[in-house]
């Protein structure tokens, strides 16, 4: 099977799986997605989701959140992890915010880009799913999963997401990149499947014997 063969049974039979596929971050307005998928690093999504309604409760926007101080964000977002670092991001994305946009989160990647703790995914997420921008942001889920099923030779993420980007059309990297992240967790996780036992990976590779080996990002 050719790597654009694979690329179309992989994306048909995630949108049979997923034709809906909702944010797993809760949020309410563009600066809260913003606020949770920073605190996403390295933590789970369900763990972000049980520490939100907190910090949401005393600032829903970037002015509110100036008002906090960064102590006060440190304590309640400890149990992400990295709290040192994620709180002063906050606060100082919220500073940023008020002072150079309105306080709204800018669509744009450069200036999101730019702001405190917001790396090119925490960019992408809040671009396609804030404001419907196409992108197609790859964490190390993602990595993984396109590397088992032959998408990508997966060097690092910003391969793995330029190659993703050639195979797919634009019109489904939204929603594509999150149908991956549902599939992985429930069907093809690190260590439920190790490229021989979920349903894509045999459908992908039907006379794959050994585990393929996986670079990390």
């Amino acid at each position: 099977m050719k790597k654009a063969e694979r690329a179309e049974l992989v994306r048909e039979r995630l949108a049979e799986l997923y034709p809906d596929p909702p944010i797993p971050l809760n949020h309410s307005n563009p600066f809260t997605l913003l606020v949770a998928v920073l605190l996403s690093a390295q933590c789970t999504d369900e763990r972000v989701n049980q520490v939100t309604p907190k910090l949401f409760l005393l600032a829903r926007s970037a002015k509110k959140m100036c008002e906090v101080p960064v102590e006060v964000i440190l304590e309640i977002i400890r149990p992400c992890g990295l709290s040192p670092q994620k709180s002063k991001a906050i606060a100082g994305l919220s500073r940023i915010l008020v002072d150079e946009h309105d306080g709204k989160v800018p669509a744009d990647f450069e200036a999101l880009e730019r702001l405190p703790g917001v790396g090119h995914k925490t960019a992408s997420v809040v671009m396609a799913q804030a404001f419907g921008v196409p992108a197609f942001p790859v964490d190390t889920h993602i990595h993984r999963l396109a590397q088992r099923w032959g998408l990508t030779s997966g060097k690092n993420v910003k391969q793995t997401e330029a190659d993703l980007k050639k195979l797919f059309p634009e019109s489904c990297w939204n929603d594509l990149h999150l149908q991956i992240i549902f599939y992985g967790r429930e069907h093809c996780s690190a260590r439920g499947c190790d490229g021989t036992k979920c349903e894509l990976c045999r459908a992908c590779y039907p006379n794959r014997k050994k585990p393929p080996t996986i670079k990390k990002a």
